[in-house]
């Protein structure tokens, strides 16, 4: 296309299922602006119905919104056979590009988009309009970590009344990011988008999503029935006071939800001055390199690694400290990233151990019981990357089977060690001594060790 209404295309700049969105300029200003354009296809009429209804009502939401964080929409046009929406264009980011677990935004930056969403829900509340779609990809990031609600086509407006409203859709939402009560199809409240924004808080944070399931119907069910896991059981280097935030945004029960945006954005600022402002992706990058250099994670791919950086705790640990200690139960285990370690039986050293050596597998894989057989205790300055078990459990399928594999064929090598330096010590095996008997017979007849062979 080369033009759309007055509009000169510049280019395109994405395409969804519905819609494509162009960069445009105005005949009235140099400003650019973003141009989504919607066709109604002639072969089904329901679903054009439903596409014309929709954009109209993201046409007439948005156009009375005015929030710095709400994406502006300065017209909208609807004809026959197409529509479309000139809006504020936005250069930046949608947070969609950092919900993987290798691709996690500072937790200061985090808490600030999410600070400031919470905020223009709030407006968007007083003007009678809740989102009911809000997910990553809806939030884009423009410079300064402004973020910017977009597609309000699923909003509803609560002045209207809906007995009459015959663009009121039931059933719309990203199911992820849906609200139990959504789910369910009872009448919604700002409650429903504050619930939304949480999940998308706690991807953020974690990289994964709180409920997840291989089939939809499993999915609704968690969402309805089960609480999500605490953000630090996944990763613990996150601040304890965030469990409180999340598990409030997220209840089910809507009393105990927050009430609106205002509070969900006061309980976030109160951690926000608790937290250092360092770009802690220099450290991840860092560590990341860390740990590919070691021979144990060779066969993990990249996202990983990633997924190990979120779920483990960097311990620089003095000399002479017991990491581990014979007789105690858990299930703590991990790598020896720098340093050395020494394991001991009964006060009697069994081995040392050094770089990229891992400690504490044994109780971890141990099916019945997590008590520690050996003491392990640090030889000189030891930086330890202890991996947490519990996070472990919740972590994805693929990096829970590649552990447990590379615990499997490190503990069978270190079998293997023994087995030889057991065997260096021990009696001579049938087949040596049936040969030595048999040669010593040959000899002087007669003579000949004092065995009982046991038939194989």
């Amino acid at each position: 296309m080369q033009r759309i209404g007055k509009y000169r295309v510049v280019k395109q700049l994405g395409k969804g299922a519905t819609a494509t969105v162009y960069l445009c300029v105005s005949p009235d200003s140099d400003t650019p602006v973003a141009v989504k354009v919607v066709r109604f296809g002639k072969d089904c009429a329901a679903m054009s119905r439903r596409l014309r209804k929709l954009f109209q009502n993201e046409g007439m939401v948005a156009r009375r919104l005015n929030h710095q964080n709400i994406a502006k929409v300065y017209e909208g046009v609807v004809e026959d056979d197409y529509a479309y929406l000139a809006m504020e264009y936005i250069q930046g980011f949608s947070l969609e590009a950092h919900t993987r677990i290798d691709r996690l935004l500072p937790l200061h930056r985090v808490i600030g988009i999410i600070f400031k969403c919470c905020m223009a829900l709030d407006s968007a509340y007083r003007q009678g309009i809740i989102h009911r779609d809000i997910k990553p990809a809806n939030i884009l990031v423009a410079a300064g970590d402004e973020p910017k609600l977009v597609d309000f086509g699923l909003a509803l407006n609560l002045n209207k009344n809906m007995d009459r409203d015959s663009t009121f859709i039931m059933g719309v939402g990203s199911p992820s990011y849906m609200s139990p009560e959504q789910i369910k199809g009872y009448q919604l409240n700002q409650k429903t988008d504050l619930y939304s924004l949480g999940v998308v808080m706690f991807q953020l944070l974690t990289g994964r999503l709180p409920f997840r399931a291989k089939n939809q119907a499993t999915l609704i069910y968690r969402i309805i029935n089960t609480d999500a896991p605490d953000v630090t059981s996944l990763n613990p280097s996150l601040p304890e006071g965030l469990n409180a935030i999340l598990r409030r945004a997220l209840e089910k029960d809507l009393y105990s939800r927050y009430r609106n945006g205002a509070e969900f954005a006061k309980d976030l600022a109160a951690v926000r001055y608790q937290i250092l402002e360092d770009d802690e992706t220099v450290q991840d990058t860092r560590h990341f390199e860390m740990l590919r250099k070691l021979e144990f994670f060779t066969e993990f791919e990249n996202i990983e690694l990633w997924e190990i950086l979120r779920i483990s705790v960097w311990r620089q640990i003095a000399p002479r400290v017991a990491i581990i200690r014979e007789g105690e139960s858990n299930r703590i285990f991990g790598l020896v990233v720098d340093g050395f370690v020494e394991v001991s039986i009964g006060g009697s050293t069994l081995c040392r151990l050094g770089q990229g050596e891992v400690i504490g597998e044994v109780a971890y894989l141990h099916p019945g019981t997590d008590e520690r057989s050996a003491s392990v205790v640090t030889l000189e300055n030891t930086l330890f990357l202890e991996i947490n078990a519990a996070a472990l459990a919740l972590a994805s399928e693929e990096l829970q089977e590649r552990m447990r594999t590379a615990l499997l064929g490190r503990m069978i090598d270190r079998m293997r060690t023994v087995n030889r330096i057991a065997a260096a010590q021990g009696a001579p095996a049938v087949e040596s001594a049936k040969a030595l008997m048999e040669g010593s017979s040959r000899a002087s007849p007669g003579t000949g060790l004092d065995l009982e062979l046991t038939p194989l």
